[in-house]
């Protein structure tokens, strides 16, 4: 009777060692929502690299576009185009080159509150005069 039962017990473990067919997809998910949060927390740190005091404004934001260009105008009288900075003679071939929808893409201007209202005029005046018609300022948003 004992030659009976350890041959019976042998089948059992073989069937239940049988390979499985589905894929446990939990870690996968718990992956992909780490990932999430750590691209959620860091995208704002990496829009624009220059540090602008920007001025505060009551009108109303505009609507945001796919991959806009960004004119900065720091304190010093510099001018970026995203990080790299750029001179007012070579500004209107690097805007160009930056711009992928060319003349109708829009173009976002932040001037430092503490640099000179004509720099900032000079500069959109370069840029309009370049055929971008699209031309914004970018303020900050009063603070509540």
């Amino acid at each position: 009777m004992g030659a009976s039962l350890g041959g019976g017990g042998g089948r059992r473990s073989r069937r239940s060692r049988a390979p499985m067919a589905d894929i446990n997809v939990t870690p996968m998910v718990d992956v992909m929502l780490v990932l999430l949060i750590v691209f959620m927390v860091a995208a704002p740190l990496l829009t624009v690299g220059v540090n602008v005091d920007l001025p505060t404004t009551q009108a109303d934001s505009l609507p945001q576009d796919d991959k806009p260009v960004i004119v900065s105008v720091d304190g010093q009288g510099k001018i970026f185009i995203g990080d790299a900075e750029v001179g007012t003679a070579t500004l209107v071939d690097q805007l160009k080159a930056a711009a992928p929808g060319g003349p109708e893409t829009r173009i976002y201007v932040r001037g430092d509150q503490a640099i000179n209202y004509g720099k900032v005029m000079e500069t959109m005046g370069l840029i309009k005069a370049a055929g971008f018609t699209k031309v914004a300022l970018i303020a900050l948003p009063p603070a509540q």
